[in-house]
């Protein structure tokens, strides 16, 4: 299982409907569980970013399907990171030149 980060900002569309964002983060989390993908943390946020949500995929096939399929709605735009843990980080680390 590999991990993402994904930074969301409310389009125009979803700003107008703020007040169904928790509605929507509800059918986020249950669009992710039918992608294969686990939501681990959905937070809002002050700043550069509206929504940050921290998830776990199989591959970048279900977390981009996953990141089409809300992008797709209209109320937000997300851009998608591949995050690494403690132990993705040490092999990385092994494979060094």
């Amino acid at each position: 299982m590999a991990y993402y980060v994904l930074l969301s900002n409310f389009t125009d569309q979803g700003i107008k409907s703020i007040k169904d964002t928790q509605k929507r983060a509800e059918a986020f989390k249950a669009m992710a569980s039918k992608s294969g993908v686990k939501v681990h943390t959905l937070l809002w946020t002050l700043g550069q970013f509206d929504v940050v949500a921290i998830a776990e995929a199989d591959d970048e096939i279900a977390a981009t399907a996953l990141a089409l399929s809300i992008a797709s709605m209209g109320n937000i735009r997300t851009q998608t990171l591949r995050a690494f843990d403690t132990a993705d980080m040490a092999k990385i680390l092994a494979k060094m030149a």
